[in-house]
C-alpha cells in the first residue's frame, strides 16, 4: 500500500509557542537483543563504544548493559530480551557521527573487515550527510556518518535542488554538494575507495 504524503501540511507543522520544555539532543536508545555477549562485543570491539554498568539479572531478567561513545553515561543499552533478530519495523535506524570524512572510510574498511553486512556508502539526499550503513549482529540498522546539514535560528534548510544522491564513498567524494569540504585529510584513502 503507497500512502500519499502532503508535504506543504506536514512542514507546516512545528514548535508550539508557549512550550515548556525544549529538547536539546537524542539522548540515547535502547535495544534488545538476543545474545548479549555478542552485542556487547559488536558495540565494543567494532564500533568502539565502552562499557558504563552492567545490570545483573537480579535486576533486569537477562541483563542490561550501558555503553557510551562519549561523556554522557550511556548512548546505547543493550537488553537481553529478543526472541529473533529485528523485524526492522519500529526503529529504522540508529546513526553515529564521526568528526571527520576521513573516519567514514575508516570505519566502512573496518566493517568490511569484521564482515558486517554493509547496506549502503554514500551520500544521502535531504542533511546530505556522508556515510556507511550497516547492520548489528540483530539487524539492527545502524549508520556512521559525517557532514550532516546543520539548520541555524532562521531554519533555512537546503533546497531538494541541492541535494546530491551518491551512492559510493568514491561518488560523493568526487561530487560534492554546495558547502561540502570532501578534501580528505589523508588523500591516500581515495585508494582504498
Amino acid at each position: 500500500m503507497t500512502r500519499v504524503v502532503d508535504e506543504a501540511k506536514l512542514k507546516g507543522y512545528g514548535r508550539p509557542k508557549g512550550l515548556p520544555f525544549n529538547i536539546t539532543k537524542i539522548g540515547h536508545v535502547v535495544l534488545n537483543c538476543t545474545d548479549m555477549d555478542r552485542s556487547v562485543r559488536f558495540y565494543t570491539d567494532v564500533l568502539g563504544f565502552k562499557v558504563s554498568d552492567v545490570y545483573p539479572n537480579e535486576m533486569v531478567p537477562g541483563g542490561m548493559v550501558f555503553m557510551r561513545c562519549n561523556a554522557d553515561h550511556h548512548g546505547v543499552a543493550l537488553v537481553s530480551t529478543a526472541d529473533a533478530p529485528s523485524p526492522n519495523r519500529e526503529l529504522h535506524h540508529l546513526a553515529f557521527e564521526v568528526g571527520t570524512l576521513d573516519e567514514v572510510i575508516r570505519a566502512r574498511d573496518h566493517l568490511r573487515a569484521h564482515k558486517v553486512q554493509i547496506d549502503f556508502e554514500g551520500r544521502r539526499r535531504a542533511g546530505v550527510q556522508i556515510g556507511v550503513e550497516f547492520r548489528d549482529p540483530d539487524g539492527h540498522r545502524l549508520e556512521i556518518f559525517w557532514g550532516l546539514d546543520q539548520v541555524g535560528s532562521d531554519g533555512h534548510v537546503r533546497p531538494p535542488a541541492e541535494w546530491k544522491w551518491a551512492h559510493t564513498l568514491k561518488d560523493a567524494i568526487a561530487d560534492p554538494v554546495a558547502g561540502q569540504d570532501t578534501t580528505l585529510q589523508d588523500p591516500s584513502l581515495l585508494s582504498k575507495i
